[in-house]
């Protein structure tokens, strides 16, 4: 969606709760959308929400932002930054409320009614979308502005906001024919559904997946809180007595790395690795559609693919600069991955087994080898690691890097299951809402995502109006006899989306379009990844990390197994990550002309790279949500590495100053968190660190080069 129409945040959307139904709806009360809510801190009124608001308010603020369009175009002053620019960027507030609302909500309590309304909803902010992107009489006036930027005078914001909203017009065919104009809108409101269709098949294919088990023995292995989630879930589906197993992560993955039955692991391997790709919720011709439908696109708008129309708007600025990185660290990790196999399949053979590992032995054999290594039970690290201590972990790091305080507050909730903090600064002054929604549902998507409610902007008078930022995980909730532990991906996962969320709440941009998460693609994942560094540092891990039970402080022992274990498995972790990232590249190479076997395309990319038989794509096509279920990671899956890049790279700054030095946490917080993307990214980035970086802090982060190597050949990564 264009920065100029919707500043939501780009991470993804959130959701949520239990709203009234439409009889409940009284012909004299106020759609809640229509106008300021006029809560503290403006916050949504959820209670008040009704699903009859949506479309409504979605309409009435179309039609108000067609208006405010209207106005900018038919001013008959000359085109300025104020009148045509920040006057777009403020143009849609029903729509920003609206939006941000039902997109967030779409995410994660998806339920019939939502999936009705969302049927009319999207398409219709698509063709609204096309129609300002297209319209001619606004484009000459942001034209203007671009074409004289050099004389105006514009300070590093302003001009990058001229820049950029002249190459987003272009990019959404403003410069095309009228009949051209036409083909590109339908091709976006296909797009549009197909994206809708592809996201509720994988929904309802991870929930029609399930593996119900009636003897406890096959459940050797597994943690009992695992076990205990488990027959809950049976119970509450008439099962007593008996164990039920979902696709979803907190269930999946401890089948997966401790389950000792390997029928067990194989049904829930291939359950993953197949779903949405046969069937009634079958991804493939939805897939086949958007491959077709985006080579269209890009060669309507002057690229040769997709993946070059999608990169040339980022940091990589072409395909080329995003696959050489790709593969600087790829050979590196499949060479580590024939040293682990090797490990594993010692171990297994040491057992008595004759079988050779699979990819649904990986995970298991990998935990067998980090124990028989490091001596480390992840079952006893996670009781380490409560929830609402990890909680308190992210706060007390947010606190000493950059000053700012979290104080839980009664607030309208959209479920039962948030949180909301306000946080404020030294003196006490407020800097943002935050929400936390850490347990999974059925209901919603997988993953773990940030977003915002609200963002945040500076205007020229009145007051900074400040962000509601939202964390939303997919942790295994407490049950009635265990709390809920989480593993140390998990808590790393925590972490990651607070990283994302202090991005959106310490955001100082002056303007909506670039404030906090509105960076180019490849630079948004910074903040978000260089914070999962402080999770297992031990001077912070001290003041968090408490037994659940015993109250005993994490002891120096366990954390020196932790670190001894961290680049444990990163063979397998960086190839499938990488795998997946080069494989989305692919789809985007393509022209949109092929018949394409989307299994024997993955299969054809994976022999290309010779990746490891053991080892999967992290995501397979059918549940690459990323890429195929809107636009936003699309042949830009390859950004989690390159913002790695720029993460392990800039932590060694912190761990060369001291983790909370008060100088580097500041050059951070006031040239990445504050600025958002109101300057390049590469400039602000060596703003902060002093120097472009290069992948070898990441391959020595991952622990799969050695040091020195002076046969490895490591260029800077090029950004624009």
């Amino acid at each position: 969606m264009n920065r100029f129409l919707l500043t939501i945040a780009a991470s993804a959307a959130i959701c949520g709760s239990a709203f009234t139904t439409a009889n409940a709806m009284d012909d004299t009360r106020q759609n809640p959308f229509l106008a300021p809510y006029g809560t503290k801190f403006d916050i949504a009124p959820y209670d008040k929400i009704t699903y009859a608001d949506y479309l409504p308010a979605l309409k009435a603020g179309i039609e108000e932002q067609k208006k405010n369009v209207e106005a900018i175009v038919n001013n008959p002053e000359a085109p300025t930054f104020k009148n045509t620019i920040e006057a777009l960027d403020h143009s849609g507030p029903i729509l920003d409320r609206v939006c941000a609302v039902f997109m967030n909500l779409d995410e994660s309590n998806s339920n019939a009614e939502m999936d009705a309304i969302g049927a009319e909803f999207y398409p219709l902010v698509s063709a609204h979308q096309d129609e300002i992107s297209m319209n001619p009489a606004l484009f000459k006036r942001v034209k203007a502005l671009y074409d004289n930027r050099e004389k105006a005078g514009y300070n590093k914001a302003q001009m990058r906001a001229v820049e950029q909203s002249y190459k987003s017009f272009v990019r959404n065919g403003a410069l095309l024919s009228d009949a051209q104009k036409n083909e590109l809108k339908t091709i976006n409101g296909k797009l549009s559904d197909l994206y809708l269709k592809f996201n509720k098949n994988l929904l309802n294919a991870t929930n029609a997946f399930d593996i119900t088990v009636d003897d406890k023995a096959q459940l050797s292995g597994l943690p009992a809180n695992v076990v205990a989630s488990a027959a809950e879930t049976a119970a509450k589906r008439g099962l007593e007595g008996k164990w039920v197993f979902t696709l979803h992560a907190p269930s999946r993955l401890p089948v997966l790395q401790y389950a000792d039955n390997r029928d067990l692991r194989e049904k829930m391997y291939k359950g993953y690795t197949t779903q949405a790709s046969s069937g009634e919720y079958n991804n493939y011709p939805v897939i086949a559609e958007i491959v077709t439908l985006r080579g269209q696109k890009a060669k309507l708008l002057g690229f040769n693919t997709f993946a070059d129309y999608m990169t040339d708007a980022v940091m990589a600025k072409t395909v080329d600069n995003a696959e050489n990185l790709l593969m600087q660290i790829w050979q590196p990790a499949i060479a580590r991955v024939k040293e682990e196999v090797a490990e594993m399949q010692q171990l297994s053979n040491k057992e008595g087994n004759t079988f050779t590992i699979q990819p649904w032995d990986y995970y298991y054999y990998a935990e067998k080898v980090r124990k028989a290594k490091y001596d480390l039970d992840e079952d006893v690290v996670s009781q380490y690691f409560h929830i609402d201590n990890v909680r308190k972990g992210i706060f007390e790091m947010a606190r000493r890097l950059y000053g700012v305080n979290f104080t839980e507050i009664e607030a309208p909730k959209y479920d039962p299951e948030v949180t909301v903090y306000e946080v404020t600064d030294e003196k006490g002054e407020h800097v943002a809402v935050f929400m936390t929604d850490y347990f999974t549902r059925s209901s919603k998507r997988q993953g773990a995502w940030m977003t915002e409610f609200k963002g945040s902007f500076v205007p020229d008078e009145g007051e900074a109006v400040r962000p509601i930022v939202v964390n939303v995980c997919n942790f295994a909730a407490p049950t009635a006899d265990t709390p809920s532990l989480l593993s140390i991906d998990n808590v790393e996962t925590m972490f990651h989306e607070f990283g994302h969320g202090l991005h959106g709440m310490l955001s100082r941009a002056k303007y909506k379009s670039q404030s906090g998460t509105n960076v180019d693609r490849d630079f948004v994942e910074l903040p978000s990844q260089i914070h999962e560094h402080w999770a297992l540092e031990p001077e912070l891990l001290k003041t968090y990390a408490f037994h659940y039970k015993t109250g005993e402080v994490i002891p120096d022992e366990l954390i020196a197994k932790l670190q001894a274990a961290s680049t444990h498995n990163q063979g397998f972790t960086t190839t499938e990550l990488a795998g997946a990232a080069l494989l989305d590249l692919q789809w985007g190479k393509l022209t949109g002309s092929e018949n394409i076997d989307i299994e024997a395309f993955e299969q054809e990319v994976a022999k290309k790279l010779n990746m490891p038989k053991e080892v999967q794509y992290r995501y397979r096509s059918p549940y690459f949500k990323h890429v195929f279920g809107s636009d936003g990671y699309a042949a830009g899956y390859y950004t989690y590495l390159w913002a790695e890049v720029l993460d392990t790279d800039g932590f060694e700054l912190f761990k060369e100053k001291g983790i909370f030095d008060p100088a580097t946490a500041k050059a951070f917080k006031e040239n990445i968190l504050e600025m958002g993307g109101s300057e390049d990214p590469m400039e602000l980035y060596v703003k902060f660190r002093g120097k472009k970086p290069t992948p070898e802090a990441l391959l020595r982060n991952r622990g799969l080069i050695n040091e020195p190597d002076k046969d490895l050949h490591i260029n800077n990564i090029e950004g624009k």
